[in-house]
């Protein structure tokens, strides 16, 4: 087993937290931007957020060479965005019914998920820690 110094361990929960704070950004903005664009039926700001979501998850688990990396931005973006799939008593909706909502909603839930099944399980350690590629041992 790998022992990490507290350095170490601080720098790796850091990393993690600033990926969950760009989740919960990203749900923040693109729950009140997604339907904004929209080229005729095609809802085009949303799926613009579901590509870019998709590409935030994937990067960060691939850059942090651990899933979760890619759950860390994810559990931010949901714990955002499944709140705002809510009515309100005055019947307001963030993310509304409709081409552009389910397309966000959705098309985000298999990004991430997308993102998080391509993203490498490996526990070799993370380039933030190490700072170059794990040599081959062949």
């Amino acid at each position: 087993m790998e022992h990490r110094s507290q350095a170490e361990s601080a720098l790796a929960g850091a990393a993690y937290g600033m990926l969950f704070v760009l989740g919960v950004v990203m749900g923040i903005v693109g729950g009140f931007t997604h339907p904004e664009w929209q080229p005729g039926p095609i809802p085009g700001s949303a799926i613009v957020w579901v590509l870019m979501l998709f590409g935030v998850c994937l990067g960060a688990g691939k850059l942090m060479r651990a899933r979760l990396g890619a759950m860390a931005a994810a559990l931010g973006w949901l714990l955002v965005t499944m709140p705002f799939t809510l009515e309100l008593q005055a019947g307001d909706l963030v993310i509304a019914h409709g081409a552009a909502g389910y397309v966000y909603l959705y098309g985000g839930l298999v990004g991430l998920v997308a993102a998080y099944l391509l993203s490498p399980s490996s526990r070799r350690g993370s380039w933030l820690l190490h700072g170059y590629p794990p040599k081959n041992p062949t």
